[in-house]
């Protein structure tokens, strides 16, 4: 779930829309990807779905205080995606580290879950994979209880909740549900869709910038979910890629 990550060597950016302006997948289409009928559409949860900036950094403060130790909030929500080992590694020492993680989750029910909120257009996104009868899969960095818990807490309409994967690594969730499209925040979600030979759609709403993800390989770059209706509108029977 939280994890800085170090960003990949790729090359430079291909000409496309940058975030806030309106998304060139309704008017840049440049290459057909696989025919999304029939396949489900996978989603990241923190900060694609999920707004749990506030939630998490409610626990890592709650941590702090508990322990003593100084952690610097602002900058863990600024990391959001990989997993918590990854996080908590900057602030414990290793032999520590598996037992804050344990406290970590052991608060994270009653001090983050209330504080999650949707992001901008996450009910809208849904909405639109189900209108087309498509299947609606969450796949996720944050451990499987608390992904199905703030699942249900925000009331999301999937068919499908897979916890405790990031990166590459849920390229196999995705391959046995069905994702023909994997739509995320982070770099590591492109590699999860790349895993999974699925369609990778970056939203610029976590620690990426529409450049960063564009340049890492997403094959659609979206300003939020906001976009993602028309996008997926737009394309009709089958997905493009953009720039």
């Amino acid at each position: 779930m939280l994890e800085p990550d170090a960003t990949r060597e790729a090359g430079g950016p291909r000409p496309g829309p940058e975030a806030g302006r309106d998304p060139g997948p309704l008017a840049e289409a440049v290459a057909a990807l696989p025919d999304l009928d029939g396949r489900a559409v996978g989603f990241d949860l923190d900060l694609t779905l999920a707004d749990t900036k506030a939630a998490i950094g409610a626990v890592y403060a709650a941590l702090a205080a508990e322990t003593g130790v100084p952690i610097d909030v602002e900058a863990v929500v600024s990391r959001i995606g990989p997993p918590l080992e990854t996080e908590l590694a900057y602030w414990f020492p290793p032999g520590r580290v598996p037992a804050m993680a344990d406290r970590y989750r052991a608060m994270y029910a009653e001090i983050a879950v209330p504080a999650t909120v949707l992001m901008p257009g996450a009910a809208e996104a849904l909405d639109a994979v189900r209108e087309r009868g498509s299947r609606v899969v969450v796949v996720s960095g944050k451990n499987q209880a608390d992904t199905e818990r703030t699942v249900a807490f925000l009331g999301l309409p999937v068919d499908e909740v897979v916890g405790g994967l990031f990166g590459a690594d849920k390229g196999s969730a995705l391959r046995l549900h069905g994702v023909g499209a994997y739509v995320g925040d982070h770099t590591g979600d492109v590699d999860a869709a790349r895993a999974a030979a699925a369609v990778a759609v970056g939203v610029a709403t976590g620690a990426f910038d529409a450049g960063a993800l564009r340049a890492y390989g997403a094959d659609v770059v979206l300003p939020d979910l906001l976009a993602f209706p028309g996008w997926l509108g737009a394309v009709g029977g089958g997905a493009a890629r953009t720039g």
